[in-house]
């Protein structure tokens, strides 16, 4: 029996922001389905906490430092998983920041910011990697979007990233189907993160207080943890989900438009 690409293909995975909440769960769940983890982040060093989660847990990981704004700095980090793990065929472009503001008040600073780590990122990322997905005729891209693509007050410049990254998804889907890869985007709600508690922080509501007011407004009444996207990363990276490409799942607790 002919092996298929899939079980020939590199079991390497990268995930992008990885030092911390969203991506340090995705890239824990990964490694836990048994794929070698490429743990990337702006600072190496702050990725220490994951990788050792998950070699302490028997899976394989190891930490990369990059600014995925920087295209050589890219490239030097691919080439780098590239001999340490192998071949990527996995890709989960999590990398992000947040700059809010009311566009009155926005500088061109914020703008250039959030949509370079976002949009450029996850561009320079696919990039770079797509073509070990390519040669092996396998591959997954799972990019994150957010429900503030759908517009968020005071996210002009977050909301158009997160709005890019569903188009983004979309055409890699048409571009790279024929070639085994698919690329899907995941939209999650309010999820308890760093980040949300620092929203909290600059609104100056409590983070408890931020939390219940999230929830009362989800339908399932409570706000969303990092592993609940890790689980919807992991069930479109799979085998069995080849057949699903260029969708966008609102993990977000309830429909959303």
């Amino acid at each position: 029996m002919t092996d298929t690409p899939a079980r020939t293909a590199s079991r390497t995975a990268i995930v992008t922001g990885a030092a911390r909440g969203i991506g340090a769960a995705v890239a824990k769940r990964l490694a836990a389905d048994g794929f070698a983890v490429a743990v990337v982040d702006l600072d190496a060093e702050n990725c220490g906490d994951t990788v050792t989660a998950i070699t302490e847990a028997g899976g394989t990981a190891a930490a990369f430092g990059a600014d995925v704004s920087d295209a050589d700095q890219v490239t030097a980090a691919v080439e780098a998983i590239v001999e340490r793990l192998g071949p990527p065929t996995v890709l989960i472009n999590n990398a992000g920041i947040t700059r809010d503001n009311l566009l009155f008040k926005m500088t061109e600073q914020d703008w250039d910011m959030v949509l370079g780590v976002h949009l450029r990122g996850s561009f320079l990322m696919t990039r770079a990697v797509q073509k070990y997905m390519v040669d092996a005729k396998w591959g997954r891209i799972v990019n994150l979007s957010s429900t503030s693509a759908l517009g968020n007050r005071g996210q002009a410049n977050y909301s158009a990233a997160k709005a890019g990254m569903q188009g983004f998804t979309k055409t890699l889907a048409i571009e790279l189907g024929k070639f085994g890869v698919t690329a899907n985007a995941i939209a999650p709600g309010f999820i308890e993160t760093e980040m949300t508690a620092q929203t909290a922080e600059r609104m100056g509501v409590s983070f408890e207080d931020f939390k219940k007011g999230a929830a009362a407004m989800t339908p399932v009444n409570r706000v969303g943890q990092p592993e609940d996207i890790a689980a919807t990363a992991s069930f479109f990276v799979r085998e069995e989900a080849g057949f699903v490409s260029g969708q966008v799942i609102y993990v977000a607790g309830g429909p959303r438009d």
